[in-house]
């Protein structure tokens, strides 16, 4: 009796598990997940790259400064390395760039969406060249796939920064050659996408716009080259040029912010953690005052209380009441004299302008006509596009016009009180004597007007700045140990972050051995970067 009993509890068992079988995949899946995933709202999400942190990038090029040298807050203020902050950019790999890879992944072989493939190709090749420009040697090849392809690319191993530049080159070229203005209309790109600030409503407009941005990619590209190899620098500036550049501030690569769900989150730290750190740095205050800089009031100003600038409701903008923290002069120092001393919570220095280029509501722009503009002018001055000294010349003041004109965006944007820059106010400045472009000059002017422009764009100012070696800064004297190994006294590379040491050992290790030295330090130089001064 035993023994049937048992017979007829596994045959009920066995006819349960028969019935959950049959209906397995339909009773454990939600109706209401997301099976699918849109490319193109992933590359929406994946658009706002890294363009550099206020204590990071814009300190090294001296536009910026924390003077307090304590703890995290040392870092490249005081020639120090401190992992936390130079992780920023290496977070493009959880972000952005692994979602270019995604996208790509979906896309492989696709014939309908071929202008969303040849975007994601060039964005993804502009967040890869700031990556290398950052740390030299990191991983790429194998980047990103791990969610794909398996567990063996969890530990990607660093491949080699000229390398990287040369697949960089073939990929924006390729991606350009591919865009077509019968295919796809991508209607979620933030640039040019059906909602941007200079919305397209056809693919052939949009692709027009992405020719422009693509072909602008790969100038930047080109001129990194300029003290490397000149020749293949020329080669590449000219098949940009070749190719159709922007040419006004409608081809802009921006975005804006609605002030609820979306804001400028990397001027956050300037208006709600403790602002009482954050100053313009003196080198950049001085230049602005010494050329009579109308775009001053929008960038820079004088709060009541350096601890809650939004508590002032008419801060000081004019130029002579400027002043810049001196670079390299710790907290403990400014309180007496030769320095200007304490001010309510903080010191008596300029802050960024939060109420305008600072504003959470500010616009981020990636890459710009003006910036564009300017690489142009050292092209016609080096003789690599036509034109000679006169395109030069034109090329640089149409910049100028075209970055002072983007101040009306700022103050549209922010809610700003202030005037637009007026034409004859932009014909005073460039008729200055220590603006007006002159040949003997031309590298000097162009690039230090590339390093105001990029006051928004630290990655990219503090790349220019290694490549050209303008403007012409003096060191952050705090310390010597910047000079050691035959440094400068600049920093020209991030170290690896720390967690690569646990996470990805032998891959950190012998991307360090391939450094100069084998050492992971702030004074190794990436390929390009071959010497400060021209």
């Amino acid at each position: 009796m035993k023994k049937i009993k048992q017979v007829i509890f596994i045959f009920a068992a066995l006819l349960l598990i028969g019935g959950c079988d049959k209906d397995f995949v339909e009773v454990n899946t939600d109706p209401f997940a997301i099976n699918e995933i849109e490319p193109g709202l992933l590359f929406a999400g994946a658009q706002r790259t890294y363009l550099g942190g206020w204590e990071g990038e814009h300190t090294i090029v001296q536009q910026f400064v924390n003077p307090f040298n304590d703890g995290a807050t040392l870092f490249v203020n005081f020639n120090e390395n401190v992992d936390n902050f130079q992780n920023g950019c290496w977070g493009s790999y959880s972000g952005s760039i692994k979602n270019f890879v995604h996208i790509l992944h979906l896309l492989e072989g696709t014939t309908d969406k071929v202008n969303l493939q040849s975007m994601t190709r060039i964005w993804k090749a502009q967040a890869m060249m700031i990556m290398v420009d950052t740390y030299s040697n990191v991983p790429y090849f194998n980047v990103g796939l791990a969610a794909i392809m398996g567990e063996e690319y969890f530990y990607p191993s660093y491949d080699n920064d000229e390398a990287i530049y040369e697949d960089l080159y073939n990929e924006i070229t390729e991606a350009l050659d591919n865009l077509n203005p019968s295919g796809d209309f991508v209607a979620d790109d933030l640039f040019f996408g059906a909602n941007a600030y200079y919305p397209s409503n056809d693919a052939a407009t949009q692709v027009a716009k992405w020719k422009k941005l693509g072909n602008s990619v790969l100038l930047r590209l080109g001129m990194r080259y300029s003290k490397l190899d000149p020749t293949k620098a020329k080669s590449i500036v000219a098949e940009a040029f070749d190719g159709g550049v922007m040419t006004s501030n409608e081809d802009n690569a921006f975005v804006v912010y609605d002030g609820t769900k979306y804001t400028n989150g990397s001027n956050n730290g300037l208006v709600n953690n403790q602002p009482k750190f954050y100053y313009a740095a003196e080198p950049f205050v001085d230049h602005l005052k010494n050329t009579n800089d109308p775009r001053s009031k929008y960038m820079i100003a004088m709060f009541d209380d350096p601890g809650d600038p939004l508590g002032t409701a008419v801060p000081g903008v004019d130029l002579e009441d400027q002043f810049g923290v001196p670079v390299g002069v710790v907290r403990t120092a400014l309180p007496d004299s030769p320095y200007r001393g304490v001010k309510e919570q903080g010191y008596d220095y300029s802050q960024m302008n939060v109420n305008v280029m600072a504003s959470l509501l500010a616009p981020s722009f990636y890459l710009t006509y003006a910036q564009t503009s300017l690489l142009l002018a050292e092209a016609a001055h080096r003789g690599w596009i036509p034109g000679g000294e006169t395109a030069a010349q034109q090329y640089y003041e149409d910049a100028i016009r075209a970055d002072m004109d983007v101040m009306a965006l700022y103050i549209s944007e922010t809610g700003s009180s202030y005037a637009p820059i007026s034409g004859a106010e932009q014909d005073a400045y460039i008729a200055q004597a220590n603006v007006a472009y002159n040949a003997a000059n031309a590298l000097d002017l162009i690039n230090t007007q590339y390093w105001v422009v990029c006051l928004r764009n630290g990655a990219e100012a503090w790349s220019n700045f290694r490549r050209s070696g303008y403007p012409a800064l003096n060191r952050n004297e705090w310390d010597d140990q910047l000079l050691e190994y035959g440094g400068d006294g600049f920093v020209h590379r991030y170290t690896y972050p720390d967690a690569e040491l646990s996470n990805n050992k032998s891959n950190y290790q012998a991307a360090v051995a391939a450094l100069e030295g084998g050492r992971d330090d702030l004074r190794n130089r990436v390929f390009w970067d071959v010497e400060l001064l021209p």
